[in-house]
């Protein structure tokens, strides 16, 4: 490849890593802003934050299911494809959410709508950002997961104020009008790298020409990945890490409103750990490139765990601020990591399969958190009980890596 070819190839692999970026942002943004119009929903239709949070528990079930279909047909058709699908689905379900006049309605429009145009992003976009950027994996990983963060800090804020200035609907409304007039467009700057044969060295895609490559993972097919020890505890430290932080997440604006916050700096408050899980992105994918993804994981969900069980304590929104910058930077420098593990150990070839299998999974504990919040406070009346389990799986996600083992990696021909 010729100098003015490397250079456009990198600046196209920049060029897919914003749009990247840019539709996680408003997809997965769109999905964490359910918290918000949790209060204001449960005030209009009278539906119990179990019920809602059900939809929450459905919203993530059907995205596991279709983000493990998104990673095998955008290993098979391309990427670009899938996410324009996607972006016409998020936006029809946001756009009907709006018009819901019964529970069961709700839960098809933003459970299994919404859930499913979302599932084909993630996966489809962090495994081609991926590609791109060869010797900076972690770094690329990282971006793309840090458009979740910048999500939440942009659309609770958004969400709140649509909600008062034109209530719930209107908001939702919105919302779906923007998943298509951003989504859509951003999707066509998507573009698959070079053919590995066409690349004159590594530098050929996006990376540092300098830095070493690593040798590359003995390719397997899905099936042995499915069926391998490394996929299931890869997965499952995935889920717990989910289970763990989703359900304060979720339930953050409504647990700072019932300790007496006002609606906008509650909202605000998910905000915040959207900003910090930035900053917890993007400097987990810089260390783990330099330390290993594992170590890194591994202090990761240490702190997360330990953040959670500290959100027993605080009732002010000083204390409940600060401490939800901690939790946002704790739950951020993890989540970058599970598709740079999985790539380790299972290499490119499955890797849309791989990981959307490790991403279902993480899915259901996702969903299963939001839920459980839901349940323990109708039952209880308190969140005390949520901080407490989820700090407790919280402990076992950190256990459960501790089992990783390093990757079988092949040798490598000298060029």
């Amino acid at each position: 490849m010729t100098s003015a070819g490397v250079i456009q190839s990198r600046f196209q692999g920049w060029v897919v890593l914003g749009a990247a970026f840019v539709i996680i942002t408003l997809s997965i943004g769109t999905l964490f802003t359910l918290g918000v119009f949790l209060t204001p929903i449960e005030a209009s239709m009278g539906w119990g934050r179990s019920s809602i949070g059900g939809i929450g528990l459905l919203n993530w079930i059907v995205m596991g299911l279709g983000s493990f279909v998104a990673g095998h047909l955008s290993d098979r058709f391309g990427t670009r494809i899938v996410v324009l699908g996607g972006g016409a689905l998020l936006g029809l379900g946001l756009v009907l959410s709006s018009q819901v006049g019964a529970l069961w309605q709700f839960y098809l429009t933003f459970g299994v709508m919404v859930g499913a145009g979302v599932s084909a992003f993630y996966v489809p976009l962090t495994v081609t950002a991926m590609k791109w950027f060869e010797t900076r994996r972690a770094m690329a990983a990282a971006i793309v997961s840090a458009g979740n963060g910048f999500g939440i800090l942009v659309l609770s804020p958004l969400s709140r104020w649509l909600i008062t200035a034109f209530d719930w609907r209107g908001a939702f409304l919105v919302l779906g009008d923007l998943a298509w007039l951003i989504v859509i467009p951003t999707a066509l700057a998507l573009k698959s790298p070079p053919a590995p044969g066409d690349r004159s060295s590594e530098g050929a895609a996006v990376g540092s020409p300098t830095s070493p490559a690593r040798g590359p993972v003995a390719e397997v097919s899905a099936e042995q990945v499915w069926r391998s020890r490394p996929f299931w505890a890869i997965a499952l430290t995935h889920f717990a890490c989910c289970a763990a932080h989703s359900g304060p997440i979720f339930h953050l604006v409504a647990h700072a409103i019932d300790q007496g916050v006002a609606t906008m700096p509650a909202a605000t408050l998910l905000g915040f750990s959207g900003l910090s899980s930035i900053f917890g992105r993007i400097a987990t994918g810089m260390v783990a490139d330099r330390f290993g993804a594992k170590r890194t994981l591994l202090a990761a969900l240490a702190l997360q765990a330990l953040v959670v069980f500290l959100y027993l304590f605080p009732r002010d929104l000083e204390t409940l601020s600060a401490l939800t910058l901690v939790f946002g930077v704790a739950y951020g420098a993890a989540m970058p990591l599970y598709p740079v593990v999985t790539r380790e150990y299972f290499g490119e070839r499955v890797m849309g399969r791989a990981y959307g299998g490790v991403f279902f999974i993480s899915c259901i504990g996702m969903g299963l958190g939001s839920y459980a919040g839901g349940a323990i406070y109708d039952a209880l009346g308190s969140y005390q009980w949520l901080f407490l389990a989820s700090a407790a799986i919280g402990a076992m996600a950190v256990l459960v890596a501790v089992t990783l083992r390093a990757p079988v990696v092949a040798q490598t021909r000298p060029a």
